[in-house]
């Protein structure tokens, strides 16, 4: 949609704006309660694109990423416009929780309505004053609390658009990920709206290089989108890998847990991951891999019970070719500040 007029919040966003507009939210008890939501504008019309962080109360990194995106000269070159909302579950922030206070959770409670739950009107704020009036949205998520996830952009891959958008984020991996009912992408899917949700790191802790990632993915869908300048790549970028078929390996026995495999590690099939110790005797079972695969996922609290899940495993078809991208994702990505370099030096007009 063009952005030829944009309201928000009853108020009017005029091209070459660069506020912020206060939503209004439930009280939380006698206490106002507001949904801050940055709006940047450009002056040439362009896409409407909404970044949103937080919608679980304790996924931190996504405000920090947000927080160091706002600083960045170069959206002052912004075509359309951005929606930047940083904490979208401005209730579970404060007592560091994924849910409401109603114990409900935000990311199944969409389209919502407002006459429902407190989690259903927010939903429904949401929904309505910044969802549906974009034609892209990024959702910035971690793993639930206890677990921590390899940088990775889950969507719709057999969506030629989106498919395009999320290889263009450059996160290690590409996740196609089915839809959840109540989930804000399912919803938004319903209005022809598509998202890239972006999951990485762990609830409750900040980890530099999801948010250094986040921040440089961010960058570069909107490049490809249209709405920031392209740059030349440089040579050796390679494209992340892509998996449609993921699963989680889950405890054999509950104890205590020993991880030997981390995060982007190949495993092969039969490997020992992992080891599961009894805390008052002495017995120590072997965690095996099921399959070969990557590791995109994992269980970061050594207390475990018999079904917990451990370990999050990505499968392949051509697991060598993973392995050599992981590799490079490592050494040259991971590891090089030019990787994070946002300047616009090689700029294609």
């Amino acid at each position: 949609m063009p952005d030829t007029r944009l309201i928000l919040g009853n108020q009017e966003i005029l091209k070459g704006a660069n506020l912020t507009i206060n939503l209004e939210l439930p009280k939380l008890y006698n206490t106002p309660t507001q949904l801050p939501v940055h709006v940047i504008r450009g002056r040439k019309e362009g896409p409407v694109v909404f970044i949103s962080a937080a919608i679980h109360g304790d996924e931190l990194n996504g405000i920090e990423i947000i927080r160091r995106l706002r600083k960045l000269d170069i959206l002052k070159k912004i075509r359309g416009t951005l929606l930047l909302v940083p904490i979208v579950n401005v209730y579970g922030i404060m007592t560091l929780s994924r849910y409401l206070p109603d114990r409900r959770d935000l990311n199944r409670s969409f389209p919502g309505s407002i006459k429902g739950s407190l989690a259903s009107r927010v939903a429904k704020i949401f929904f309505d004053e910044i969802v549906k009036k974009c034609d892209l949205g990024i959702d910035l998520h971690t793993a639930s609390i206890h677990k921590s996830n390899l940088p990775q952009v889950r969507t719709n891959i057999e969506n030629e658009y989106t498919f395009k958008l999320a290889k263009a984020f450059e996160a290690p991996v590409v996740l196609h990920s089915e839809l959840r009912d109540g989930s804000l992408r399912a919803v938004a899917q319903e209005e022809g709206i598509p998202i890239l949700l972006y999951e990485a790191g762990e609830a409750l802790r900040f980890d530099e290089k999801s948010i250094r990632i986040g921040v440089h993915g961010i960058i570069n869908v909107l490049r490809e989108n249209g709405m920031l300048p392209k740059v030349v790549k440089k040579r050796g970028q390679k494209t992340p890998i892509i998996t449609r078929n993921t699963q989680w390996i889950r405890s054999i026995e509950s104890g205590m847990l020993r991880t030997i495999r981390a995060l982007g590690d190949v495993v092969r099939k039969d490997e020992i991951v992992a080891f599961i110790d009894e805390p008052l005797g002495d017995k120590s079972f072997e965690l095996k891999a099921p399959f070969d695969g990557v590791i995109i996922g994992k269980s970061e609290i050594p207390l475990v019970q018999e079904g917990d899940a451990i370990f999050h495993i990505a499968k392949f078809r051509n697991l060598e070719v993973a392995e050599n991208k992981i590799e490079y994702f490592n050494e040259n990505v991971i590891e090089s500040s030019e990787f994070f370099e946002l300047n616009d030096e090689e700029i294609i007009e």
